[in-house]
């Protein structure tokens, strides 16, 4: 049985270990080097209540986990969350990253001051833009060839959803 809940700091080699290999193998993330555990942590803890991470389990095992995460330093900008969304890859296709998307913009609205949320997909990953879709974002443009990786260039499709 799914469970989703709050991620805790117990749940961050889980969230690393899912979170590099999308690093290494797709390009649905534009980092490029693996993240180590102490940078999972900082990356973990720098947050407060409109930014949480939450993640998805199955039988007590982490399979997934979703981020709210500042979009800019810069304090004006507090308003808006890039989301990111990371599923295992063993337990893809399986309706967990919607799930996961339902969870977080449910709690985006109730239970934060966010005004709005983004998405940044890479091209090619017609899935996410649906399923960000399903859950009210809609298009806000296509940035051409805005990053580089596995020697090609990629195109990435922003999309945002208005909270308030």
């Amino acid at each position: 049985m799914l469970t989703i809940r709050k991620a805790s700091e117990d749940d961050l080699v889980s969230i690393r270990e899912i979170y590099n290999d999308a690093i290494l193998t797709s390009s649905s993330t534009f980092d490029t080097e693996i993240k180590s555990l102490e940078n999972r942590r900082n990356w973990f803890f720098d947050r407060d209540k409109n930014f949480p991470v939450f993640v998805a389990e199955i039988n007590k095992r982490v399979v997934g986990y979703i981020a709210l995460n500042k979009w800019s330093e810069r304090q004006a900008y507090n308003i808006t969350a890039e989301v990111s969304l990371y599923v295992h890859k063993e337990f893809r296709t399986q309706g967990i990253g919607k799930q996961l998307l339902e969870k977080c913009v449910t709690y985006a609205q109730e239970a934060t001051e966010l005004n709005s949320l983004i998405a940044r997909i890479t091209e090619g990953n017609a899935q996410s833009i649906y399923l960000h879709k399903l859950n009210g974002f809609e298009l806000m443009g296509i940035m051409k060839q805005a990053g580089r990786k596995f020697d090609k260039l990629h195109d990435v499709t922003f999309m945002q959803k208005m909270l308030r």
